[in-house]
């Protein structure tokens, strides 16, 4: 049986991705809560993976770019990406998004995330 754990944004240290992003993240048995602070003219490369992604903007305004079309996701709303659909973010606004990932990113808690480093 999987421990109970309770987590703290405040005890976890923002991870600066590059001059303009920071990420923090929770790994659970089988999902992956991230939370991103982007400031605005921040970008993140067309990429995909296998994991499903639902996106939350608690803050701000991200452009996402999926399938050749923009999607706008303002406060308050959830995007919902399915498994290895290409995509990229423009932050239009300084924002905070909180990513679900299922299964967890090992990409990410391995260190081998480049495209968002730099």
């Amino acid at each position: 049986m999987e421990a109970i754990r309770l987590h703290r944004w405040k005890e976890i240290e923002p991870e600066q991705m590059n001059p303009l992003t920071t990420r923090q993240y929770v790994v659970g048995t089988n999902t992956m809560l991230a939370r991103l602070e982007l400031k605005k003219g921040a970008h993140v490369p067309l990429h995909s993976h296998m994991h499903e992604q639902i996106s939350h903007v608690v803050e701000g305004k991200l452009e996402f770019l999926l399938e050749g079309k923009s999607v706008m996701v303002g406060a308050g709303e959830v995007l919902c990406i399915p498994p290895h659909v290409p995509h990229a973010v423009n932050t239009l606004e300084d924002s905070v998004a909180l990513d679900i990932f299922n299964p967890p990113r090992q990409d990410w808690i391995d260190g081998d995330d480049a495209y968002l480093r730099g």
